[in-house]
């Protein structure tokens, strides 16, 4: 009888030593996808900016900016007007976001929550739309608007789209800082 209880409290012990160590791999796969939601979520709700997986060793960005293929951004927490957003960004030798191709921080455009100026603005003397530094916008990622919109400038919106909205308006803004 007595061997037999050792068989029996060996055994028990052998499962409850399976399923502790079940549950310790378990958790540890848990606590991994919650602190990566929880940087994300973080990285998204504009707290403290955190730098994003793809940042290569070309990336070395200022202390709240946030580094991403070669290139730094900052995403602003106040409101200004787009000639002030466009000074702000100037001064820390950037400019207003200016979108490259539709991938460019395309995950993460699709999860801001509020409104951004980037750098487009209509320019009356040619009467057309564009970018910060005088090229025009590619046809695909913004089609030509019919409209004249005289002091109008462009913003992204958490609908995922991008809208005129009056210059003098106080938006937040995204700076970007191109390192190569």
């Amino acid at each position: 009888m007595a061997v037999s209880q050792i068989i029996l409290w060996r055994l028990t012990s052998g499962v409850f030593g399976v399923m502790c160590l079940f549950l310790m791999a378990t958790l540890g796969i848990l606590m991994k996808i919650s602190f990566t939601k929880q940087s994300i979520q973080t990285a998204l709700s504009l707290g403290p900016i955190i730098e994003f997986q793809e940042v290569s060793d070309c990336c070395s960005c200022s202390d709240k900016w946030i580094g991403y293929q070669c290139n730094c951004y900052f995403f602003s927490t106040e409101s200004s007007t787009w000639e002030e957003s466009r000074h702000f960004c100037a001064s820390r030798n950037a400019s207003l976001f200016q979108l490259k191709n539709s991938g460019e921080l395309g995950h993460f455009l699709n999860s801001i929550q509020t409104h951004f100026w980037i750098g487009m603005f209509y320019n009356k003397e040619h009467a057309a739309w564009l970018w910060e530094d005088g090229s025009v916008p590619s046809q695909d990622l913004f089609p030509t608007s019919q409209k004249i919109s005289t002091n109008y400038c462009m913003m992204y919106s958490p609908s995922r789209s991008f809208l005129e909205e009056h210059c003098e308006k106080k938006n937040n803004f995204i700076c970007k800082q191109q390192l190569i």
